[in-house]
């Protein structure tokens, strides 16, 4: 397993209660990705956003483009 990529697309507008319309994470949750060091720890993070992706919808846009951004970067995508 190699490196994982921020789950952020660049998109980067808050709006939906201070979710970003492009991922889903706020402010506080890009800073927490940001911190954390361990491969196994941003895929579970990811898997949190996937998830919190699911319970508010409109969302079906990211995994697409967070894929090509992966594979664009050489970089795993981990689901």
């Amino acid at each position: 397993m190699g490196k994982v990529l921020s789950p952020c697309i660049s998109v980067c507008k808050f709006r939906r209660e201070g979710h970003c319309i492009g991922c889903s994470m706020t402010r506080d949750q890009k800073s927490l990705f940001r911190k954390l060091k361990k491969a196994r720890h941003k895929r579970a993070f990811i898997a949190m956003l996937m998830s919190q992706q699911a319970v508010m919808g409109r969302y079906v846009h990211w995994q697409a483009e967070y894929r090509r951004r992966c594979e664009k970067r050489g970089a795993d995508t981990p689901f």
